[in-house]
């Protein structure tokens, strides 16, 4: 008796936790032997026990169709009348072709056409492509390319030789870009950094010369002659010598300051001033000084030439002199591209640039306010209100604005085809921003704007006439419409401690600056208007990127 009892307390004691398992069935309930068979646990897709069983093709495909479904009471097809919309990429610029392209999701871009052979065999080589696709929009980028247009470029380079499941990615200083050649193969990531910028929009034409030639079915560019046009373009020296580039900062300078209300003797201090500024920038800049010492030191010569025309008593506009010395050095290219990346959704770029603007701005405030703290300790008696002043000379300011475009394009480093190209652009500018500020009484602002506008209209169609970047015929025709009185007029206020004021009257000048940048965008978007889309009249067309609209 004592032995049954014992060896019942045995098997009612608890097991160890390694000798149970916590799938273990539980006791008193029935197992059908099939189950307890069975070493692998059934499918999720399985059909559970007690439903109908339900006939599927091919072998519960998860493409088969449901029972449900009854194709009498199937809701209407998105296709129309007309059959499922086409679409024709191939007549189209491939600038087009491709922000059609990368706004489209993955898997409802159209079949990849490539432009250039690519061995059947062996396919095409996808790491010498994603390398040569990054080489190009690190040329692009550092050359002030806006994000969207860098992308698009890279993009275009990859689908041409046969990468069409690729998404390339552009930051202010980082390029990346994957590739995955189907949903089972692992994808293959590249990345390049930019390190160094510089203003040469002869290198950015001919880098868009190349995507355009590789796009092209018409052209056959092989990897090795892409490595080899993009070798000469990278060796390829400067289209003007260093001398003219600073002859060209001097009559920008002077020719800003007669556009201001300026006479013969302020635009030879101007110019005096800023080839000054000029040269003690580039010996800054070959002792390695960071870019925002370079503004200050060059904002210093055009102030001092200013402050001293004011200490000689003479009869003359000394601040038309700084005015036109700030002229030369506002960063109206960088807050270009700035908006424009933030207007086409490129945040982190148009983040980065704006703050690359402020520092520039920056430096410029503090150049000029040193110089004229200095002056007001020696007695110059500076008037801010005959800065506001200008005198209307229309004939004489129509050619003040277009040698100022002219000399811009230079510094700019431009192709010498376009010089005339992107003068005439400045000069029509100018006059639609005279004619509705000076005769017909509107504000900076929207006059700005307006002129602005007809800069990134004239500057796009022009562009794709040339097969070009739209930068080389527009960054230069907004010089003239830089806002270098209100700045001077807003720091000769802080210099003279009237604080409130000034900082409005730079207010103002931000203000310009925006709208100038607003403008050129916004004309660039209208120029769409007057060119062929790819599928304008399908549901492929160029669709804007889908905000949340606030929430």
């Amino acid at each position: 008796m004592a032995e049954g009892e014992g060896s019942g307390a045995e098997d009612r004691k608890p097991k160890s936790d390694e000798a149970r398992s916590a799938f273990a069935v539980p006791s008193g309930v029935g197992v059908e032997p099939e189950a307890a068979e069975e070493d692998q646990p059934t499918s999720e897709f399985s059909v559970p026990d007690g439903l109908a069983s339900v006939a599927v093709e091919s072998e519960g495909s998860a493409f088969a169709t449901p029972h449900t479904y009854s194709a009498s009471q199937s809701p209407s097809a998105y296709t129309g009348p007309s059959g499922f919309p086409g679409t024709r990429l191939k007549d189209s610029p491939w600038q087009d072709r491709m922000r059609t392209m990368l706004r489209m999701p993955v898997d409802v871009r159209p079949m990849p056409e490539p432009a250039q052979r690519v061995a059947v065999e062996t396919g095409p080589a996808v790491g010498r492509v994603l390398d040569l696709t990054l080489r190009i929009g690190e040329l692009l980028l550092a050359g002030g390319e806006g994000a969207e247009d860098v992308e698009a470029a890279m993009f275009a380079v990859a689908r041409s030789y046969g990468l069409d499941r690729c998404e390339p990615t552009v930051t202010f200083t980082l390029l990346s870009i994957t590739y995955q050649p189907s949903l089972v193969d692992h994808p293959v990531s590249a990345n390049r950094t930019v390190r160094r910028r510089g203003t040469d929009y002869n290198r950015l034409s001919a880098v868009f010369r190349l995507v355009n030639d590789i796009s092209t079915h018409d052209v056959d560019i092989s990897l090795e002659d892409a490595y080899r046009r993009l070798a000469e373009i990278r060796r390829n020296r400067h289209p003007y010598p260093g001398w003219m580039l600073t002859a060209a900062a001097g009559l920008l300078a002077g020719a800003a300051s007669t556009l201001v209300g300026g006479g013969v003797l302020v635009f030879f201090a101007a110019a005096l001033g800023a080839v000054l500024g000029d040269r003690l920038a580039w010996f800054c800049a070959g002792r390695g000084l960071p870019e925002f010492y370079q503004f200050v030191v060059a904002a210093m010569p055009p102030a001092a030439m200013g402050v001293a025309l004011k200490m000689t008593d003479l009869d003359v506009r000394s601040s038309a002199v700084i005015t036109g010395g700030l002229f030369a050095l506002l960063p109206g290219r960088a807050l270009v591209a700035a908006v424009q990346d933030g207007l086409t959704g490129y945040y982190i770029t148009a983040s980065a640039r704006l703050l690359e603007v402020m520092y520039f701005f920056i430096a410029i405030i503090m150049g000029v306010l040193a110089v004229l703290y200095i002056g007001l300790q020696l007695g110059s008696n500076p008037q801010p209100e005959d800065i506001l002043q200008i005198t209307q000379r229309p004939l004489l300011q129509i050619a003040a604005s277009m040698v100022l475009v002219f000399t811009f394009a230079i510094l700019l480093q431009q192709e010498r085809s376009t010089v005339l190209f992107v003068t005439l652009n400045g000069g029509i500018a100018w006059v639609v921003y005279g004619a509705l500020h000076y005769a017909g009484g509107i504000p900076p602002v929207p006059s700005t704007a307006i002129a602005a506008g007809l800069v990134g209209l004239f500057g796009q169609l022009l562009s794709r006439h040339r097969l070009s970047s739209a930068l080389p015929f527009v960054t230069a025709a907004i010089g003239p419409l830089l806002p270098g009185s209100a700045t001077y007029y807003g720091l000769l206020l802080i210099a003279e401690n009237r604080l409130n004021e000034g900082l409005g009257s730079l207010t103002n000048a931000a203000a310009v600056a925006l709208a100038i940048a607003i403008g050129v965008n916004l004309g660039s978007e209208m120029s769409r208007l007057f060119m062929r889309i790819p599928g304008a009249t399908s549901a492929a067309k160029r669709r804007a990127a889908k905000r949340t609209r606030g929430f």
